[in-house]
């Protein structure tokens, strides 16, 4: 099928401004290596012809692999245009080899180089035969597609070379009958003065059509060709006084190499780079599937470890339940007490899966004004038993006035309890010394609220501080390393800031900032219970 719109090939893709002021500097070259010829290009050389097997085994290679870039391209795109300039590469390459193999004085092993018209009839067909091609290119409709492009390409391969070699067998085996375009070796016949004019006209024709539409990169490079060969057939057939290896004729000659050069060039350059873009795309191919990776380990992770905390209440509490009904006199009371804590913990639990699940949905989230303080209030509720058991002082230093924070209550909730869970896990390792929590709530930045957590543990060391907030990166040998980046990830979701400072003299102090709010909700001040 065509390539979308979105591939990046010469023959759909206009050139960029880049481009155009390189095509700009080849037409300027042109013309400017035009006018120090002219005035030489009559002038005869001697024993040059030694350089001919070069030039034409040059051009030959030049032409083919163009042709077999723009059969490439056609498979591809199946644009009929596409196959006719690619034909037309075909043609040009194979009868090359002809041209050279008559060419008077330069081979001898099959006598053809005796035969004056040969040489001149395949110059002619070939050249004609080129221009013919470049202005069907030009006048084809791009939009025009084949079925089986494999199969087109084979039969226009297997009809040219059949058709290539009916006409050379004609014009070596017939010349006599074929109107005479050379007079001598080097000079011209009379019949030659048609061939030229006409080569003109199709090259003007095929650059005026093409800079007309200018429908793609190939098209503006296929004109920039087309004037090369105009330039050539000047030199050769009018300044260089269509006489055979003089100055003009081989100059003409270059400008017919660097027209030949000039489409394989854009061509290689398009297919390197698009090799790059491939490279490029297989390389982010493989950066996004590790990347995609990666976030599924961090959620399941986050899921893993965010949950814990309630099931391990859960479990708490049904032991508790179960030692008050397997009392001698049960304690229907505590049991119930401990089946609704239960309960609330499963509402709590299910409200942490759909905030981690939220985090990563954008536009998921519903964000409200809450009351910072109860926030971290009931996350101290909820973390009273264990900071028993580790002995840990609290410290609360709240401002008077209500400080309000737009954020999710839900993920708020678990970020505070993760940062005291650490505080406290931290001062459990820290050996003898004062177990105290302090956190406080300040004005931020302008506009936004700050919350600090303050602990009396050993720290964090330097090193690990600096990648403290990555995934899988704990200071607990037990730890996971999900809290902290489930914790700034939720904190910057909120278009707020989480970072970590050292606390004196020992211990560390992390500190988030959130957006504040200056519409005060009663019902977000008594907490955020499911």
């Amino acid at each position: 099928m065509p390539p979308s719109s979105d591939q990046r090939l010469i023959s759909t893709s206009l050139p960029s401004d880049t481009q155009l002021r390189v095509i700009f500097a080849v037409v300027v070259m042109l013309v400017v290596a035009l006018a120090v010829t002219a005035p030489y290009a009559g002038r005869p050389t001697q024993g040059t012809e030694i350089f001919l097997p070069a030039y034409a085994a040059a051009v030959f290679v030049i032409e083919m692999t163009t042709a077999a870039l723009l059969f490439a391209t056609f498979r591809v795109q199946r644009s009929v245009p596409l196959l006719v300039l690619a034909s037309g590469y075909l043609l040009s390459a194979v009868l090359a080899v002809p041209w050279a193999l008559s060419f008077p004085g330069v081979f001898s092993v099959l006598a053809w180089d005796q035969n004056l018209q040969a040489t001149a009839w395949i110059a002619a067909i070939r050249r004609i035969g080129f221009a013919v091609a470049v202005v069907g290119f030009a006048l084809s409709d791009p939009r025009r597609t084949v079925r089986s492009p494999g199969r087109w390409v084979l039969a226009c391969v297997g009809g040219l070379l059949a058709g290539a070699a009916a006409v050379l067998w004609f014009v070596v085996t017939a010349t006599q009958s074929l109107p005479a375009f050379m007079a001598d070796a080097r000079s011209t016949a009379p019949a030659w003065a048609y061939v030229p004019p006409l080569a003109l006209l199709l090259y003007a024709v095929g650059i005026a059509v093409l800079l007309t539409r200018r429908r793609s990169t190939l098209d503006i490079w296929m004109s920039v060709a087309l004037l090369s060969l105009f330039v050539e057939i000047l030199l050769i057939s009018y300044m260089g006084a269509a006489v055979r290896l003089s100055i003009g004729w081989w100059s003409g000659r270059f400008f017919g190499l660097v027209a030949a050069g000039t489409i394989l060039l854009v061509l290689l350059a398009e297919t390197t780079g698009s090799y790059a873009r491939l490279a490029q795309a297989a390389v982010n191919e493989r950066r996004a599937r590790r990347d995609r990776m990666t976030a599924m380990e961090a959620l399941s992770a986050s899921i893993a470890h965010e949950i814990n905390q309630p099931l391990a209440s859960m479990v708490t509490n049904a032991n508790a339940g179960l030692r008050w009904l397997s009392r001698a006199e049960p304690q229907i009371g505590e049991a119930e007490a401990a089946l609704k804590r239960i309960v609330d913990d499963g509402h709590r639990a299910d409200k942490i899966v759909s905030g981690i699940r939220t985090m990563f949905l954008k536009g998921a989230q519903e964000r409200v004004a809450v009351d910072l303080k109860c926030v971290i209030n009931e996350a101290l509720g909820r973390s009273a038993s264990e900071r028993a058991l580790a002995a840990v002082e609290v410290e609360t230093v709240y401002p008077p006035e209500i400080k309000m924070v737009i954020c999710n209550p839900i993920q708020l909730l678990q970020v505070v309890s993760n940062l005291i869970d650490n505080a406290v896990d931290a001062m459990k390792a820290g050996g003898g010394r004062v177990r105290r929590l302090t956190i406080s709530i300040e004005d931020g930045e302008p506009g936004e609220v700050e919350a600090s957590f303050a602990d009396t543990g050993p720290g964090v060391s330097p090193d690990i501080a600096d990648r403290i907030f990555l995934p899988f990166v704990s200071t607990k040998p037990d730890g996971m390393g999900m809290g902290l980046m489930f914790c700034r990830s939720v904190i910057e979701a909120h278009g707020g800031r989480l970072w970590i400072a050292a606390n004196a003299p020992t211990g560390a102090v992390f500190r988030f900032s959130l957006p504040a709010s200056t519409v005060v909700e009663a019902s977000n001040q008594v907490g955020v219970h499911p």
